[in-house]
C-alpha cells in the first residue's frame, strides 16, 4: 500500500507521511478531524506539519459541511508559474537590477499599488468577468463592506510570510517566473469573520476541538460563508494573475524579444466541491493542491531549494491531491533562535534575495527536504519540471 493508515475515529487517516516523524500536536489534530461526524475521509500529505485550526498538508473530505478554520485565513493562496523563452544566457551577470525592477512592480509586505491596477493596461492578461466579480462585493459580509478601496489596491500585491515571486531556471536552462501569494486582507477579514460566527453555533459546541465548528449545509450561515469563500478563492486567483502580468511586462521592458508559455496556476488553501465513492463531499484541501490527472500543479520549497512543476495522477486515495510545498520543520520563533545572518546569507548563496534578519525564519533549513516530500507522493503525481531559483523577491 502506497500510504500508511493511522488509526482514527470515524475514518481512518490516509498518510503520505511517516505516522512516526509527525509532530504530535499535529497527529491530534487530525485525529480529531476523524470524530466529526461529517468527516468522509482524510488524507494527509508529505509537508504535513501543526497549523492554526487544521493540521498544513492535509485534506478533508466532509458531507454537506465545511469547517472555515480548516481552510484557513488565507483563502485562496496558491501558485503561478509560467515558463519564458529566455534562457539562463539572457540574463545578467548581475541579477540585482532585475529584482528592483520586480520589487517596483509588484508591492509586498504590507504595501499597496496607489491606485488599484487596471487589468486592462496588463499584457496579456485576460479582462473577463472583472466587472461582475467586482459588482459582487457588495453582497459579501457586512464586516468587510467598507474594506472595497483597500481590497482594490491591494489586488496585485505579494505579501509577506512566505509569499514570494521569484525567476527561475529548470534544468534546460529556460527561465521561468514563479510567484506565491493568496487572498491578501480581505480574505484574512472573511476568514476571521466566518471562523468566529461557526464557533457560536449550537451543534458546534461539543466538538474535541472548537477550531473545527463548521457550517452544514442548508443553513443561511453555510450560504454565506460560501458566497465569500468562492469570491474569496476568485479574488487571490486574479490577484497572481496581476502580479503574473506586471511581473511578465517587467521581463519584456528588460528582454523586449521574450515570449511566454500558457500559465499555470493552482490554490493549495480552498474548499471544491467533488465526487467520491458516489458520494458528493467538500474538499478542504489546506496546504494541498489538487492533484486530477493530467492537473498540472506547483510545489515549492524554500528561498534556495527549488520548485518542482508537476502533473497529477488522480489517486482517489488522497482525494486527487497531492502537497503544496517542503512544509515547515520548524516554527517561525525557533527559527529566529536558531540561525543567524550569516546562516541565511551561506543557505541562500547564489540568489539574489534579501539577506537581512527580517526574512531568517523563512530559511531554507527551517522547511523540510523538498526531494523527499516529492519522493513520498509518487504515486500523487509525476514530475514535469524541476526549476531552482536565482531571484527570490519576499516582502
Amino acid at each position: 500500500m502506497p500510504y500508511t493508515e493511522a488509526p482514527g475515529i470515524r475514518v481512518p487517516i490516509r498518510m503520505w507521511a511517516d505516522p512516526s516523524s509527525v509532530e504530535r500536536a499535529a497527529m491530534d489534530q487530525l485525529r480529531n478531524v476523524t470524530m466529526l461526524p461529517w468527516v468522509h475521509g482524510l488524507a494527509v500529505m508529505p509537508d504535513v506539519h501543526y497549523g492554526k485550526g487544521a493540521t498544513v498538508g492535509s485534506v478533508i473530505a466532509m458531507r454537506d459541511a465545511v469547517s472555515p478554520a480548516a481552510v484557513g485565513v488565507d483563502i485562496g493562496c496558491g501558485m503561478t508559474a509560467v515558463r519564458s523563452t529566455l534562457t539562463a544566457e539572457d540574463l545578467p551577470d548581475d541579477l540585482g537590477r532585475l529584482r528592483s525592477r520586480l520589487e517596483g512592480a509588484i508591492p509586498v509586505g504590507f504595501h499597496a499599488h496607489e491606485t488599484p491596477v487596471d487589468p486592462r493596461k496588463v499584457h496579456g492578461l485576460k479582462t473577463a468577468g472583472w466587472a461582475e466579480f467586482w459588482d459582487r462585493f457588495t453582497g459579501l459580509a457586512p464586516k468587510v463592506r467598507q474594506l472595497r478601496e483597500r481590497a482594490g489596491r491591494q489586488m496585485g500585491t505579494l505579501g509577506g510570510g512566505n509569499h514570494f515571486l521569484e525567476v527561475c531556471l529548470d534544468d534546460a536552462g529556460a527561465v521561468w517566473m514563479v510567484l506565491h501569494s493568496g487572498s491578501r486582507n480581505i480574505g484574512k477579514e472573511l476568514a476571521e469573520y466566518h471562523i468566529e460566527r461557526a464557533r457560536r453555533l449550537p451543534h458546534n459546541q461539543d466538538l474535541p476541538d472548537r477550531d473545527l465548528a463548521v457550517f452544514v449545509a442548508g443553513t443561511p450561515e453555510m450560504d454565506a460563508y460560501r458566497r465569500d469563500l468562492f469570491w474569496a478563492q476568485e479574488y487571490a486567483r486574479r490577484n497572481r494573475e496581476i502580479m503574473m502580468g506586471l511581473a511578465c511586462d517587467v521581463l519584456r521592458r528588460e528582454f523586449p524579444r521574450v515570449g511566454f508559455e500558457e500559465w499555470i496556476s493552482c490554490h493549495h488553501n480552498y474548499v471544491a466541491e467533488e465526487r467520491y465513492d458516489d458520494v458528493d463531499v467538500l474538499v478542504t484541501r489546506k496546504g494541498a493542491i489538487r492533484a486530477g490527472r493530467g492537473d498540472l500543479g506547483i510545489i515549492p520549497g524554500s528561498m534556495a531549494t527549488g520548485t518542482y512543476i508537476v502533473r497529477g495522477l488522480g489517486n482517489p486515495a488522497s482525494f486527487n491531491s497531492a502537497s503544496h510545498g517542503a512544509g515547515r520543520r520548524m516554527s517561525r520563533n525557533k527559527a529566529r533562535k536558531t540561525f543567524t545572518q550569516a546562516d541565511l546569507v551561506e543557505q541562500t548563496r547564489g540568489v539574489e534575495c534579501r539577506k537581512d534578519p527580517g526574512v531568517i525564519d523563512e530559511i531554507p533549513a527551517a522547511y523540510k527536504d523538498l526531494s523527499q516530500v516529492i519522493a513520498a507522493q509518487t504515486d500523487l503525481v509525476e514530475v514535469v519540471a524541476h526549476l531552482r531559483q536565482v531571484v527570490c523577491v519576499k516582502g
